[in-house]
Order: structure tokens, then sequence, then C-alpha cells
């Protein structure tokens, strides 16, 4: 299966080939819709067949069959497309750049707070980190929505790439969350970078799978809405979008 969400995360409409279709999934030769991973849920919308019935994709999940295996959970009640039939895959747009943007805005706040990450997760209009902050000073709500902010405003662009599996054993640095490893087993590894930090330097730099937007300023303004103590070293920082 031919992920184009990978290269182009903003491909909002698109067809396809219907490869199987089952309750408990529908595959395709290729999709725009994300699978759920990497704290990122997985996508909605819908499937047009070519006559005009519509199949709601209620979630979409990676299936057992490989890393390129994504299945589209459809609706109890869908009548389900014909294996080889042609179908037009439509995103549930506003959620999915909703997802983008709230998925960037976490990769700022790790690194405004370069600490280990232990968990993470991306909801529709906000999200969360978990760091392990022993010995660390961990700023107050206050500076971390001031700090992120002004990333945000600087505008700066993001951009993937990719790197051999090889290459990331040897910088675990890339890696930043403990809990959740990026996806392997396709032999390469993709990076998310935020470019063109004040020093000239990227500002962030790590093996993610997911979709983000072209530009931090996309990402509209922020607010810190809960800093906790979860155990003795867990600190969770919790982000919501502060115009929505």
């Amino acid at each position: 299966m031919t992920l184009l969400f990978r290269d182009d995360p903003y491909l909002a409409e698109t067809t396809a080939t219907v490869l199987a279709a089952t309750p408990e999934g529908i595959r395709l030769d290729r999709t725009i819709f994300y699978p759920m991973g990497g704290g990122q849920p997985g996508d909605t919308g819908s499937l047009l067949c070519a006559d005009g019935t519509e199949v709601a994709v209620i979630d979409t999940r990676k299936g057992p069959e490989g890393p390129e295996d994504v299945l589209h959970i459809p609706a109890g009640d869908a009548t389900l497309p014909a294996a080889g039939s042609n179908v037009t895959l439509r995103l549930d747009w506003p959620r999915r750049h909703r997802l983008m943007r709230m998925h960037s805005c976490l990769h700022l706040l790790s690194a405004v707070l370069p600490l280990p990450v232990t968990g993470g997760q991306i909801s529709d209009g906000k999200g969360r980190l978990d760091f392990d902050a022993t010995g660390a000073d961990v700023p107050d709500k206050a500076e971390l929505t001031t700090r992120i902010n002004e990333l945000i405003e600087g505008d700066y662009p993001l951009q993937a790439r990719w790197i051999e599996e090889a290459e990331l054993e040897g910088n675990p640095d890339l890696v930043k969350t403990m809990a959740v490893k990026p996806p392997r087993g396709a032999g390469r590894v993709r990076l998310i970078e935020v470019a063109g930090g004040p020093d000239g330097r990227h500002l962030d730099l790590q093996a993610c799978g997911g979709t983000h937007v072209a530009r931090t300023g996309e990402i509209g303004p922020i607010e810190v809405r809960k800093l906790e103590s979860k155990g003795r070293q867990n600190r969770r920082v919790t982000i919501s979008f502060a115009d929505e």
C-alpha cells in the first residue's frame, strides 16, 4: 500500500482501488488516511463508491501484515465496496488539520523542555507529553506558554527527511520518546525537523511517522493548561489551542 500522507499530509482527497473489504477493515492500494500510532489518533472520513454509496470511515488502524498495511475501519452499518472497485477517499480534513497542528506543537514543547519523554497523547484540540524530570527544574505554565508561542510566531518550517534504520541506531538522541518507538521494518526511518532556529541550527529533530503542518505559524496560539506531577519523577504538560 502506498502511504500518500507521508509525502503530502495536505492531500485531503484522492482515488484508490479496493484490495479487500471486511467489517474489520478495508484495504486499498494507496491511502491518505493516517493509521493510529505514535500518540496520534487514526483519521476519519469517508470512501465514495462509483455508484454513489458513501462508506463512513470511523477510524484508521495499522494492520497485521507489516508497516504499510492500513485498515480503514467502516461504520457498522456500512455496505462494503467490492474488491477491485475504485473509490474516492475523503478525509475529515478539519479534524486531521487540528491533529497535525497539535502534533507539531508537541514537537515544539519537547524542544522547549529538552527532557526524556515518557509518554504522550494527541487529541482533537489538545495534547500532552509526560517528561522524566528527575533533578530538573520545569518552568511554570506561563513561561512554557510564552516560549512555545514565540516559536510558533517565528513561523519556522517543518521538513521531513529519511535516514536508514542503521543510522538511527547510531544516533539514539533522534528518538525522544521512551515509550513510543518510530516505525521500523521498512529499512528507513522518517525524521521531522523544525528548521531555521535563531542560531541557524534546527530547533528540533526527531524520528516521527506522524503528520505535521508545513510551518510553525500554522499551529496558532496555544496555552499550557496543566502542569502535573505523575509519580516521583514524571511531569505532565497539557496543551490546548488558545482560540478554540
